[in-house]
Parts: structure tokens; C-alpha cells; sequence
């Protein structure tokens, strides 16, 4: 796993342990004092009801790491995080009582009048800075990002999978984050997954309806896939949202097929077309909401 920075002077790595027993490691930096770190760690059996992240089982099927079944029951809390604390509050407790096993969510804000003033005004965001007009995209924002996983664990600790979804097209250039270059969307996909893959509920959803992002390329979606693929040590689920076009599920960095499709009644004849085409699993991530 890479390592990152989290404020305050202080580097961290997250692992996570797929093996009772010792753990050895040792550290690789270009920065002396964090080169060369070495020591051991035991990993104690599992806490009861740790299953591990999920799995792909028998290619159209999914179950946890430890050969516990899962059967994905989804809903969708796009901005959750970024809400009041109350708020967040009332959606935890909604959550305890309902049949959800998973939740879709957004790393990055949409842009919305809301967050701009009033009592859902935003003031930290993924980068250094308060707007298009001065972000250092060169600096991630730690205390956002503290937030993000401590939103995210919160999710964990109810036994819901966390459908992280990396990039989103609801910007329309004003703050920017929908039109960042190659090499900060490269730089915010492996910060991304050095913070958040070792925990263990996490999924990866590359974009949330990604083909209203109009200027990615299929080349540009093949190359964060890969870094996704090649940064993260444990192989979470990892695929992409669908508007108005498919990508190209068949590529092996995908596990899965997430499909929007509006009709609820023709959704089920649409998987199974689809599942033929891709041979991969397929779940619906969105039929009009619930």
C-alpha cells in the first residue's frame, strides 16, 4: 500500500491484513527519515461479524472474502456526507432500521447554490482553497478528507458496503472539479485509494453517470481504472455508473456491471442482456430511486 499525508507533520500507511499471524514491514520513501521503517504486527482473528470485503462468487454472483454469501440490496445517500450534523445523524439512524446493505456515495461535492451560504455552506473541500479561483490542486485538504472517513466509518460500523464514487459530472465547470487535468485526476485517484482501501466495506465507483463528463475519453476512464486496479492491494469491487452510454464492462479491471436503467419494470429483461453481453455480475445502482 502507498502511504500519505495527513497534516500536521504526520505520513501515514493503512494496511489490511487478509492473515492471522505476523506481519512483517518495512517502508520505501524518498524522504529519509520515513525510509527504511521497519517492524512486525499481529493480526488477531476476525471481530464477530467481520466477514472481510466483498468478492465476485462464481461470476455473476458476490460474497464476502471470508465465503459468506452477499446479496446487494442498495440505496443511494449521494450527499450525505456533506450535510448538516444533524442530518447525518437522522440518515445513520434511518439506516439501522432498514434493509440497505449498501449505500452509494459521493467523494466530491456537486456543485448547488446550498453549499455556498446558509447553514449547508461549505468550507473545506478535497484541495487547498475556497474556489475555482484558488485551488492549489497540488495540496489535498486533510481535514475533508478526515471527515470523509470518519462519514465512511460510521457506514462500516452499521455493516454497510460503501460505494465510494470517485468522480461526478454536477459542476458544470463552476468550482472545477469535473474539469481537472490528467495529472490531478491521477494524483486524486491514488491519494483516494492510499486513504480509503483499507477499509475493508470499501467499493470503487470510477464516476457517477460518467458520460456526461464529455470531455473524458474511454481512454481517460482506462487509465484511472488502472491506477485503481494497480494501487489498491485488495482488489475491492470496482466499476463505473452508467447515463446516457455503457463503457466496456468486459475490461478486466472491472468486477461488476453498475446499471442505471429508469424502468423498473423492463429493468430485470435488461440485466439479463446485459449479463449475457458482459458475463460479468450485474447490480442496479439506480431504477429511479426507491
Amino acid at each position: 500500500p502507498d502511504g500519505f499525508y495527513d497534516g500536521d507533520g504526520i505520513f501515514k500507511i493503512r494496511f489490511m491484513p487478509d492473515k492471522e499471524g505476523v506481519w512483517s514491514y518495512k517502508t520505501r520513501s524518498n524522504r529519509d527519515e520515513l525510509n527504511g521503517k521497519e517492524g512486525q504486527f499481529t493480526c488477531t482473528p476476525a471481530s464477530p461479524g467481520n466477514h472481510g470485503p466483498v468478492q465476485v462468487r462464481n461470476q455473476y454472483h458476490f460474497e464476502y472474502r471470508d465465503g459468506t454469501p452477499f446479496y446487494p440490496f442498495g440505496t443511494t445517500i449521494y450527499e450525505w456526507v456533506f450535510q448538516t450534523e444533524e442530518t447525518r445523524r437522522q440518515t445513520l439512524e434511518t439506516l439501522k432500521s432498514a434493509p440497505f446493505n449498501k449505500a452509494r456515495f459521493l467523494l466530491v461535492p456537486p456543485f448547488k447554490e446550498k453549499y455556498l451560504s446558509g447553514p449547508l455552506k461549505l468550507d473545506t473541500f478535497p484541495f487547498e482553497g475556497t474556489s475555482k479561483e484558488n485551488w492549489d490542486f497540488s495540496r489535498f485538504n486533510v481535514n475533508f478528507w478526515q471527515h470523509f472517513e470518519k462519514c465512511l466509518q460510521q457506514i462500516l460500523d452499521l455493516d454497510i458496503e460503501a460505494d465510494v464514487i470517485l468522480f461526478r459530472p454536477y459542476d458544470g465547470g463552476k468550482w472545477g472539479f469535473d474539469i481537472m487535468d490528467d495529472e490531478t485526476n491521477d494524483r486524486f485517484t491514488r491519494y483516494a485509494v492510499a486513504r480509503l482501501a483499507a477499509y475493508r466495506n470499501v467499493w470503487w465507483s470510477m464516476a457517477n453517470e460518467n458520460s456526461f463528463m464529455h470531455h473524458f475519453t474511454e481512454d481517460d476512464w482506462d487509465r484511472l481504472f488502472q491506477i485503481v486496479d494497480e494501487k489498491d492491494p485488495y482488489h475491492h469491487m470496482l466499476s463505473i455508473h452508467n447515463a446516457d452510454r455503457l463503457y466496456d464492462y468486459t475490461k478486466p479491471w472491472v468486477t461488476h456491471v453498475s446499471l442505471q436503467y429508469y424502468n423498473a419494470v423492463r429493468a430485470f429483461g435488461a440485466a439479463a442482456l446485459v449479463r449475457d453481453i458482459y458475463r460479468k455480475a450485474v447490480i442496479h445502482d439506480e431504477i429511479n430511486y426507491e
